[in-house]
């Protein structure tokens, strides 16, 4: 299976990250790592989405706080972004909402439209011509035609700051709007670009609590997307699938992690990353990045908060 015919891939992780601890980004590396082992997939993007601040969780600091925590523990990675499109709205947004809003948003910059599960799309992504070398066209003019680097979208307007994607060489793609005219006498590549929702098995394990999801919400999620779990604590993710009669039906549009790395899953916790600021506990550098923690104590966050 060669690059263009392979998945291409955004994760998407929706949380309070409050704060955000180093389990969470350890959650993006291995979810990359077993997908692309898979050969099927290319993960191009990772996105961070942290809940509004209406969401209402005990103990949940500023948005401003989070979102800044966030950025500094991303801040080494060349395909992870912050994006806070989700903080930025008027209340707090449902999951289904969010990937919705991410799906609408890569259609508008690269020009496509976003396949999900069932329905893969079958408007391309336009490809340089075969056998022909024509300039680039973008639909921003201002674009050099040689970009050093293979991320795209970078600031869409200016309250979005920088949200997250990568996007394939431009020696190979050339993105344009997904009407323009180009006539017959080109012909195209289509690569197939999919938002997937990124979570761990006690997210899954939620999706099976009566009434606490909406199950309109949950089809949408699972049956349209697809989601990436990685399994915490030695979680029975067949178990947990076999209680919910959704994720049963949709059992293939669920991807577990499975690797040969005993990550202690334990250090995703954000509430035991809270717990050992306000025990003065020096095992804190297990959950928490350097940076984060300086952030944290320079605010005074979490320092003499409970829950």
């Amino acid at each position: 299976m060669t690059e263009t015919t392979k998945t291409h891939v955004i994760l998407l992780a929706c949380g309070s990250f409050n704060p955000i601890t180093k389990g969470h980004i350890q959650m993006f590396e291995r979810a990359r790592d077993y997908l692309h082992k898979t050969g099927r997939f290319i993960v191009i993007g990772g996105i961070v989405s942290p809940v509004h601040d209406s969401y209402g969780k005990q103990g949940l600091v500023s948005s401003r706080h989070r979102l800044i925590m966030c950025q500094l523990a991303v801040q080494n990675s060349d395909w992870i972004r912050v994006d806070p499109w989700e903080c930025y709205q008027d209340t707090w947004q449902t999951t289904c909402s969010v990937l919705e809003h991410h799906r609408d948003l890569m259609k508008r910059v690269t020009g496509c439209i976003l396949s999900n599960v069932n329905t893969p799309s079958m408007t391309p992504v336009i490809g340089q011509p075969q056998n022909e070398t024509p300039q680039p066209i973008y639909q921003n003019s201002n674009v050099p035609t040689k970009p050093t680097a293979a991320k795209i979208l970078g600031k869409v307007g200016e309250s979005l700051s920088r949200i997250c994607c990568v996007r394939p060489p431009v020696e190979r793609f050339t993105f344009v709007d997904e009407n323009a005219n180009l006539g017959t006498v080109m012909r195209y590549e289509e690569i197939e670009l999919r938002i997937l929702l990124l979570c761990g098995s006690d997210l899954l394990e939620s999706f099976c609590i009566p009434g606490l999801w909406n199950e309109a919400d949950m089809e949408v999620i699972v049956g349209d997307f697809g989601i990436v779990v990685v399994p915490r604590d030695a979680a029975d993710t067949d178990r947990i699938m076999n209680h919910s009669s959704i994720l049963r039906k949709y059992k293939n549009n669920i991807m577990v992690v499975k690797d040969d790395i005993n990550h202690p899953m334990s250090v995703v916790s954000s509430t035991k990353s809270r717990l050992a600021l306000q025990h003065g506990d020096g095992h804190v550098v297990d959950y928490l990045s350097q940076p984060v923690i300086d952030y944290i104590l320079k605010s005074q966050l979490y320092i003499n908060a409970s829950g």
